[in-house]
């Protein structure tokens, strides 16, 4: 498997190794000891979550107030997604900007988010499914989140699958400066000090 940064400090593109034959093809799309030896820091999981959603949906930007944080394992088995991620650390040298990749069931890359970043997707195909592994159990009373809309973040949304699909609570969700001003974002500093816990 190759492990590269993807631009945030704390975001890492992971791309398997691919195994075809006439049966199929055979792969291992999560390998935790490499993304260690890569990020410098562990990775534990304790739940996985599975999502479907249909073409133009878009769920996000979420994440979670550090302490506690939630690391997060992204994985397209089937279909594709423009997956998104905000630095929203507040302090942080990169706050504000954000990477999108496409994760899809051809490439079967993954996508490792740090704690402290938000994250959020769009369904380019008719189906797409999305498996997370998370380093923390939902917790409702933790969970943040940013408009993905936000024209400051200049998200380049696709604009060829129609209308986008998005939940209530989505679309009401605050701007980034919003978020900052209510002082419903994680420090740079806390993040920092809780990915030192961790490596």
């Amino acid at each position: 498997m190759e492990i590269e940064a993807a631009g945030i400090d704390g975001v890492w593109l992971c791309t398997p190794r691919q195994f075809p034959d006439e049966r199929g093809v055979f792969l291992e799309w999560f390998r935790g000891d490499l993304l260690a030896e890569q990020a410098k820091r562990r990775f534990d999981v304790v739940q996985a979550n599975h999502s479907i959603s249909r073409r133009g949906t878009v769920r996000g930007l979420h994440l979670t107030d550090v302490p506690p944080g939630q690391a997060k394992y992204v994985y397209c088995p089937r279909g594709a997604i423009l997956d998104v991620v905000v630095d929203v650390r507040d302090g942080s040298p990169t706050f504000g900007r954000h990477v999108a990749v496409t994760l899809d069931d051809q490439s079967r890359r993954g996508l490792f988010v740090s704690e402290g970043l938000a994250h959020g997707f769009c369904a380019l195909s008719e189906t797409a499914e999305i498996a997370y592994l998370v380093s923390t159990t939902y917790d409702p009373s933790v969970e943040r989140s940013v408009n993905p809309l936000d024209t400051d973040l200049a998200i380049a949304w696709p604009t060829d699958i129609g209308e986008l699909v998005m939940s209530d609570k989505d679309r009401a969700a605050p701007t980034l400066e919003q978020a900052r001003a209510a002082g419903a974002l994680p420090s740079y500093v806390a993040c920092l000090s809780r990915y030192k816990e961790l490596s």
